[in-house]
């Protein structure tokens, strides 16, 4: 009986250990988050003074917000342009990585594995290194100062670690069910949109959520390749906010930019974290 009440006690403390550590983590990572939000809910006079009380004193205030929208175009224009480079490295990352991961993963050609390492070995290259011949190769094209070429660098960026996420995924699926579905007369798309796409969304939502993270908090190549101010995106704006008129920071203005960068970056994350977490170990045992 002492036994049993000597184990149910070390359970209950290794429990209290365990969760009193895993909830002073969070708050941990949580505090800054829960910071910029309330700060960018302060008057702009009280927000400029020192951070403590995070919360506002005199009442919550939408005049950070208002001030960060008479910046430059608009807020809303600058979150438009970010939205749409976004969604499309997303959907294009998606795309070319799905077919180029199943043809890697399924079929064999001359050289597949060498053109695989070429592929992966891009990622070792600095990206500040190629931006000056990316500017001319987007300036020969009549794409320099476009959406639509800032989206191809950064699906040219993202088609590497997107490509190798896909092969594993689909190595992780039996072959035998890929076989089972040709036997009965499905053709290769057939196979891949019915069959296997629904087998590798792990692995789909991993690459859509890196791509997304990756174009949407992006800061240096938009930057450099966009010249126009009606197509700058929220991270170029926020530069610009943070820099101030002047030499004065609206630290209200920063922080309301802030929570509206962080906000579908969190959504996005929590909606898909189950199959992010699946696709990360997606091949990880075969």
């Amino acid at each position: 009986m002492a036994r049993s009440r000597t184990s149910t006690t070390h359970r209950l403390h290794e429990a209290i250990r365990y969760h009193g550590f895993g909830i002073a983590a969070a708050l941990l990572f949580l505090a800054p988050l829960a910071w910029s939000v309330l700060v960018s809910f302060k008057p702009s006079i009280e927000a400029r003074q020192p951070p403590l009380p995070p919360w506002p004193v005199g009442g919550f205030s939408v005049q950070s917000y208002e001030n960060l929208a008479q910046y430059g175009a608009g807020i809303w224009t600058y979150t438009g342009n970010s939205l749409i480079v976004s969604a499309a490295t997303v959907v294009a990352s998606v795309v070319i990585s799905l077919f180029a991961g199943y043809g890697f993963s399924r079929f064999q050609f001359p050289l597949k594995n060498a053109l695989f390492v070429l592929i992966i070995s891009t990622v070792m290259i600095p990206f500040q290194s190629i931006l000056t011949p990316l500017f001319l190769i987007l300036t020969k094209l009549g794409l320099q100062n476009t959406l639509t070429g800032i989206v191809l660098v950064y699906v040219t960026l993202q088609l590497p670690f997107s490509i190798f996420m896909m092969r594993n995924a689909f190595d992780a699926v039996p072959k035998e069910i890929e076989d089972a579905a040709r036997v009965d007369g499905a053709s290769v798309f057939a196979v891949l949109y019915r069959i296997m796409l629904p087998l590798v969304l792990p692995g789909v939502a991993t690459v859509a959520i890196f791509a997304f993270l990756a174009s949407w908090n992006e800061f240096l190549a938009a930057l450099i390749l966009l010249t126009d101010q009606n197509k700058y995106t929220l991270p170029v704006l926020m530069a610009a906010v943070r820099s101030g008129q002047f030499g004065t920071i609206d630290w209200g203005a920063v922080q309301s930019g802030v929570t509206l960068m962080m906000a579908p970056c969190l959504v996005i994350f929590l909606a898909l974290q189950r199959y992010y977490i699946r696709g990360l170990t997606a091949g990880a045992v075969k």
